[in-house]
């Protein structure tokens, strides 16, 4: 098995295809990155920006150059030394395009009868397939066309023999039912990627479902074309056990990765895979630079938050769910109050048997979900992730704001800040257990991009402050939701400076998945008004844009020391670390889709050329500064470090630090390699700096590979005399 030194995630989409990906090989190379990390590549709804709604898992995308256009990346790969990791999506298939996806047309076409009825996790007693499509509950706007049945731009196959008729009366007589789109989350009889409707759970367990949806997948494996495989969301598989080992048994050789989110204290279970896609290093890491003295509360605990919010979306949008759940003989408020008291995604019984025994506190018998072999425990146990998914995620964490940038995939926002001895612990654990996990602190997923929460855990060191800057600014800008205005203000300064549309967008978007003042099914124009005239008067009152840049710009210096900190972290602990496109300069990158905008790479490839020239010259460092280049040096270097001489990463042992200020830097050794990091800036610049504070370097003689300098001393003053950070060699 070849392990990667270090990956770099790429967006792959119709308008950055697989031949554009190619054009950046060597950069990647030039970077320091091992392998490739793409987006998925098979066929998906035309149009799709992110290809997880795959239409058709027998053939690579068309839309990417197709099979033709992935040869011609493997080979640009391999040209700079280069391998390639994809992107898998086995639980689901999409259906917004029916004719896009040509098994669940027929499917629709011929009912039970089809070929690919046993493909999809469809129940077939509970009448005809349900497809929420319609504006309202009238059909009047059916109309047949070119033998399909037609609903505006939808599109709908017709059975055999059934076309005679208006269009009413040939609707009725077909395998599906288009129903009022409001009627899906009770009435839905497939099972779905969380609560999307246009997603259908795909019966991986049934082998053949399997050979058939992975063959493409493993042809690439066994031709040596992927070298690595990330299973998308295996939470919402009947049996991510055995899926994962029939995987496994087909691809032995692979570098096998699961989006797994790990709640905190929460192990991985035993499946035979390499590790997580990285959620939980990611708070091990951006807790290091939270203060935890930072000890401002909502009114509400975060639990009962979370417990709320995963109640409600148990109720509001897994009704068809608990239907199917009540047809196996369960009862729906029983398994609503369970669902809602899961403190992780799932279980895999028998293994976590705990875990719902903890949800459970001996409220109600639950012999049947302790079953493995029981259809009522097996679908209990694809709600439970999406309740966690939908009411944590997608919900709590945009409502829950002390500090937004504890608010994270996996993360625990009542967790403030992580010790070094903590984190320390953790990486000894990870470097014995899961070796070769994969480490980030971006994804197409994060809510927001890693140097924002960077600036964010500023706030942390001065809460004093940062509570009068808001209560000045609300003179000006108020909102009558707390919770949201709190969420406003950091966004705006985590952020800044950002363009006001992409603001604009992203807070429609989080006001209405906070379902608190404002709603996807109910929006309330009023608020969405005031919230957008808000954004308007920050951007349009002088005086106020003026004070929120101001405030921006004295929290900036700080993190960017913080984001340096982080991703030097990151890039050097153990696991193998991946960077997520365009993060090796600033990013500050808000949710989905704002964090898949275009990257400039030819920017990136100039800069490090410059880089590399400067140093080969022995021309000064770049400053920390708002080009980015600090940044670009310390990915480049570490990332090159750990391809070139991955000898000097095999162990783990702290570092520890003597002196007034040894509080606020971490470091570690990793045989060879030795990290330095500074944390709390604030605070340590109001105590007087590192002053006396001296590193217990181990003997030798060691070279900071950022700067090229000798560390001639073990003062902090002296080693971090040039950035915030720094990576030390010996010899």
């Amino acid at each position: 098995m070849s392990i990667p030194t270090g990956t770099y995630r790429v967006q792959v989409r119709p308008d950055f295809d697989l031949d554009t990906t190619a054009g950046i090989a060597g950069y990647l190379r030039e970077l320091g990155a091992s392998h490739l990390y793409s987006a998925p590549i098979l066929a998906a709804t035309p149009g799709s920006p992110h290809g997880y709604d795959v239409v058709d898992p027998r053939v690579v995308n068309p839309e990417l150059g197709g099979a033709p256009a992935l040869d011609r990346l493997v080979g640009a790969l391999r040209h700079e030394g280069l391998g390639l990791v994809v992107d898998i999506v086995p639980n689901h298939m999409g259906l917004f395009q029916p004719a896009a996806n040509p098994m669940w047309w027929d499917v629709l076409r011929n009912g039970r009868g089809s070929e690919y009825a046993d493909w999809f996790d469809i129940d077939w007693d509970a009448g005809p397939l349900i497809v929420p499509v319609l504006g309202s509950p009238s059909t009047d706007d059916l109309k047949i066309e070119d033998g399909e049945l037609r609903y505006f731009e939808h599109r709908f196959p017709i059975a055999a023999s059934t076309g005679d008729g208006s269009p009413q009366e040939v609707h009725e007589r077909q395998h599906y039912r288009l129903v009022y789109w409001r009627e899906g989350n009770e009435r839905l009889n497939y099972r779905r990627f969380f609560a999307v409707t246009e997603l259908a759970g795909v019966r991986q367990e049934d082998p053949a479902v399997f050979d058939a949806t992975h063959a493409e997948i493993l042809r690439w494996v066994r031709e040596g074309l992927a070298d690595g495989i990330r299973v998308d969301h295996p939470d919402g598989l009947r049996d991510p056990g055995g899926y994962l080992a029939r995987l496994r048994e087909h691809a032995p050789d692979a570098w096998l990765l699961v989006e797994k989110i790990l709640e905190r204290g929460e192990p991985l279970p035993p499946w035979p895979v390499d590790g997580t896609t990285g959620y939980e290093a990611l708070a091990e890491v951006c807790g290091l630079f939270i203060d935890p003295a930072f000890s401002e509360m909502p009114e509400n605990s975060w639990d009962d938050e979370a417990y709320a919010q995963k109640l409600d979306v148990t109720k509001r949008l897994f009704g068809a769910e608990l239907n199917r759940l009540a047809r196996l003989g369960g009862d729906k408020a029983a398994l609503s109050e369970l669902a809602a008291n899961f403190r992780v995604y799932r279980t895999y019984l028998p293994y976590g048997v705990e875990n719902l025994e903890a949800a459970n506190a001996g409220r109600q018998d639950i012999d049947r979900l302790r079953d493995p072999n029981d259809e009522l425990a097996q679908r209990f146990q694809q709600l439970t992730g999406a309740v966690m998914a939908k009411g944590v995620e997608d919900t709590a964490m945009y409502r829950w704001n002390r500090l937004i940038a504890l608010n994270e995939v996996g993360g625990d926002p009542s967790r403030v800040g992580v010790e070094p001895g903590e984190f320390h612990a953790a990486q000894i654990r990870r470097l014995r257990e899961w070796p070769n996990t994969m480490t980030t602190l971006s994804t197409h997923d994060t809510k927001r991009g890693e140097d924002v929460r960077a600036r964010l855990a500023v706030l942390s060191e001065i809460p004093a402050e940062w509570a009068a800057a808001v209560r000045d600014w609300r003179r000006t800008a108020p909102l009558d939701d707390d919770s949201f205005e709190a969420l406003f203000w950091q966004t705006i300064v985590g952020a800044w400076p950002i363009e006001e549309e992409r603001l604009r967008r992203y807070f429609e978007k989080a006001a209405r998945e906070a379902n608190r003042s404002t709603s996807w099914d109910e929006p309330d124009e009023a608020f969405e008004a005031a919230v957008n005239a808000n954004l308007e008067r920050v951007f349009h009152n002088p005086d106020l844009r003026r004070s929120v840049q101001e405030f921006a710009a004295r929290i900036t210096p700080a993190g960017w020391s913080n984001a340096l900190g982080q991703k030097l972290v990151q890039l050097t602990m153990p696991g193998v670390p991946d960077v997520y496109q365009g993060t090796e300069l600033w990013e500050n990158s808000l949710v989905d889709p704002d964090n898949r905008r275009p990257v400039d790479f030819a920017e990136r490839l100039d800069l490090l050329a410059a880089l590399d020239a400067a140093a080969a010259g022995g021309h000064p460092l770049p400053p920390v500064d708002v080009s980015g280049a600090a940044k670009l040096l310390v990915v480049s270097r570490a990332l090159r470090l750990r391809r070139d001489r991955p000898e000097l990463f095999g162990g783990y042992t702290p570092v520890n630090a003597t002196g007034p200020a040894a509080g606020h830097v971490v470091a570690f050794d990793r045989g060879g390699a030795l990290t330095v990091a500074t944390r709390l800036p604030v605070g340590l610049a109001a105590a007087g700096g590192w002053r006396e504070t001296e590193l217990q370097l181990p003997p030798g003689d060691w070279t900071d590979v950022l700067t090229g300098r000798g560390a001639a001393s073990p003062a902090l003053g002296d080693v971090l005399a040039s950035y915030p950070v720094a990576l030390l060699v010996k010899g």
